[in-house]
């Protein structure tokens, strides 16, 4: 709304966001372009095993082994790239990699539909993780460009879209797989992303570069190498560590929920059925709780939260393991979601306010890294431990890991005065 010189007011819908206001506009773009994207990346999780049987594998044992190969191939490469993609956001613009991003998920995706053997499969899955990373750029851009004082708020927001698309990309997937077939599931989730791809190029605005900031992001790269830039080293590398630890946690249980369930009822029929609404539960309660939490720890610290949500984790998956029938694991599992969803929106939210803006995207590009380690290293030592000691013990172990990152971050706290 606008007031001419006539006096006259103008209720025409301005043609551009205020820039006050082009932080929330990206935040939607990120929102939505992170749930099309993820949807697109998990609902070929169900059909993977039968793509691979299409592909020539014919042993139940080879199926499954070539299955698992292909499943981590995309965090192996996506690990080791992160930084280096966080890097060149830093200096050539966080727009660009998410771009970069949808686009060659996109393509990579739908090649994998077009593959004749199972080697081709692999090697397509590394170029998928190599390629891409939107939902991690765009947690990047929107840790970088929104206001402090909305910070874990809006990253709580980006937090429940990215684990709405984990819940919608199985279902929708084993829906087109049953009614197009197999290859047509990789076409859809290429077609998913291209989506992503669209609506970044139309509608997102990256807020431009400061002069003083492009000259010190081209200095830094110059004399030194980026890290040696970043302020608080020991205690950026304490949060990175407590992301690889957090997600160690929260990974390392789900390859055993499945047989822990049929434990608990003592192997009745449904138990997929049964399996996959727990799963379900754990991601519901990440997605009704990250945007709320993340409010509340713009306004009251985000530590403090960060700390609450921990000890909440802790005890609840001390609990899991004692629950002696499924209703109780079930209803905990759903606590145990809510309590998540408080956690990684803090993290980030913490790091953004102790590095400066032309460092923001190679540090949480190296956060997404070590998540990346937990995620491939608890389900291993996860099943592991299972075969040795029983499902229970794996539950114990992941609440002390928990346990210990609440004693780092309350470190971190201590150090901090927060």
């Amino acid at each position: 709304m606008t007031v001419s010189s006539s006096g006259a007011t103008d209720y025409r819908a301005p043609t551009s966001p205020s820039p006050d206001n082009q932080w929330l506009r990206n935040l939607i773009v990120c929102s939505v372009g992170s749930f099309t994207t993820i949807v697109g990346m998990t609902l070929i999780l169900p059909i993977l095993p039968l793509y691979v049987h299409h592909l020539g594998v014919r042993s139940q044992s080879q199926v499954t082994l070539w299955s698992g190969i292909a499943y981590a191939a995309t965090f192996l490469t996506a690990a080791l790239t992160a930084p280096l993609w966080g890097y060149l956001g830093d200096r050539y613009g966080r727009k660009s990699m998410l771009v970069r991003a949808s686009l060659g998920m996109a393509v990579a995706m739908s090649l994998i539909g077009f593959a004749q053997n199972v080697t081709q499969l692999v090697l397509l899955r590394l170029l998928v993780g190599l390629l891409g990373g939107y939902s991690s750029g765009s947690t990047i851009l929107v840790a970088d460009q929104t206001p402090k004082r909305h910070s874990a708020g809006a990253l709580g927001v980006l937090s429940s879209a990215i684990m709405a698309g984990n819940i919608a990309g199985p279902l929708i997937g084993g829906g087109i797989a049953e009614v197009f077939g197999v290859k047509t599931a990789f076409l859809g989730a290429g077609a998913l992303i291209s989506l992503a791809f669209l609506g970044t190029v139309l509608f997102l605005r990256e807020e431009p570069r400061k002069h003083n900031e492009l000259t010190a992001v081209s200095v830094a790269s110059k004399h030194s190498s980026g890290w040696n830039n970043v302020p608080n080293k020991p205690i950026i590398a304490c949060l990175l560590g407590l992301s690889m630890l957090l997600m160690f946690a929260t990974t390392s249980v789900e390859p055993i929920i499945t047989v822990h369930i049929q434990e608990l009822t003592g192997g009745v029929s449904r138990i997929a059925l049964l399996s996959s609404v727990t799963f379900s539960l754990t991601a519901l309660g990440t997605v009704l709780s990250s945007a709320p939490l993340g409010r509340l720890a713009d306004r009251v610290g985000h530590l403090r939260i960060l700390c609450a949500s921990l000890a909440a984790a802790t005890a609840l998956l001390a609990l899991q393991a004692v629950a002696p029938q499924l209703w109780m694991f079930a209803a905990l599992r759903f606590l145990m979601g809510m309590a998540l969803g408080g956690i990684t929106p803090t993290v980030v939210a913490t790091i953004r306010q102790l590095v400066p803006k032309t460092s923001v995207g190679l540090v949480l590009g190296s956060n997404v890294s070590a998540q990346y380690v937990g995620q491939v290293t608890g389900p291993v030592l996860a099943g592991m431990i299972a075969g040795l000691l029983g499902t229970q013990s794996v539950f114990v172990l992941s609440a002390a890991v928990t346990a210990a990152g609440l004693c780092s971050a309350l470190l971190i706290s201590h150090r901090l005065g927060a």
